[in-house]
């Protein structure tokens, strides 16, 4: 009886433990709170950022942080027109440019987004830039790495995380929030998202940069430029993306929809 009460109170923690995704609306499991998840990673990026060498090139770091500004500010703008104001305060943006030659680029929890130089070779303009922004944004509003430490905690814990019965619930959570983030992986700082959830940052970016007045039709060709750039290897900002046709297939249907946000 014990025990069937505990599945019961289980269940109940884990229907509570539930959220959604804004724009899509796609169901989540979010066991970990959001001052949790800042708190973890807020830990990695101020290591990461003091090791990492800030790019010399001026010209390249303003627009970096120019489409970055632009972005979120669409994003804030979003969330408080649609009830999630309190979702703002979760996040504090900071915007770099990194002397590192990977084709890379990432955002953490709280804003924080890092543009590698080695990807600006393949950025023709503002617009190809928010395009990358606007993908990595989207992870940090969707809320992936907290839905990623939420599923490690579940298979490692059960339910006992849920109920928060650990005594060392914290410990736990930063234990999985140094495997998400991954500082120091051969991935780089963030290690990859599943595809689902890079095929869902791909649409709520198109839409993000849609609402900042960027041109997302551009999308199209940057994400052709990446694909014939590979040269036979995959770029880490590409490793666990749906394949480049399917990708491009995927934005061009998106376009019309995305239209609608567009901000003229």
């Amino acid at each position: 009886m014990k025990k069937i009460v505990g599945l019961f109170v289980a269940m109940l923690l884990l229907l509570s433990s539930c959220g959604s995704v804004p724009l899509t609306g796609r169901k989540q499991m979010l066991i970990v709170s959001d001052q949790e998840v800042l708190s973890s990673s807020l830990t990695q990026y101020s290591d990461y950022i003091k090791s990492a060498q800030k790019s010399a090139d001026k010209a390249k770091t303003e627009m970096v942080v120019r489409v970055g500004k632009r972005i979120a500010a669409a994003t804030e703008e979003y969330l408080k027109a649609n009830g999630m104001e309190s979702e703002v305060k979760s996040f504090s943006w900071e915007f770099n440019l990194v002397k590192d030659p990977q084709v890379n680029a990432f955002c953490m929890p709280g804003g924080k987004i890092v543009v590698y130089e080695g990807l600006l070779p393949l950025v023709a303009s503002d617009d190809e830039l928010a395009v990358v922004v606007g993908h990595e944004v989207a992870h940090a509003v969707a809320k992936h790495s907290n839905e990623r430490m939420s599923q490690q905690l579940m298979a490692q814990y059960g339910a006992a995380i849920v109920g928060q019965a650990l005594s060392n619930k914290s410990a736990a959570v930063q234990q999985v929030g140094n495997t998400v983030y991954g500082l120091g992986a051969q991935y780089g700082v963030m290690l990859p998202f599943s595809r689902k959830h890079e095929s869902e940052a791909d649409y709520m970016g198109l839409v993000f940069m849609a609402m900042a007045g960027y041109n997302p039709e551009v999308a199209v060709n940057f994400w052709q430029k990446m694909s014939a750039g590979k040269e036979g290897s995959t770029p880490e900002f590409m490793s666990t993306h749906p394949s480049d046709a399917t990708r491009i297939n995927d934005i061009k249907q998106y376009l019309p929809e995305v239209e609608k946000y567009r901000k003229k």
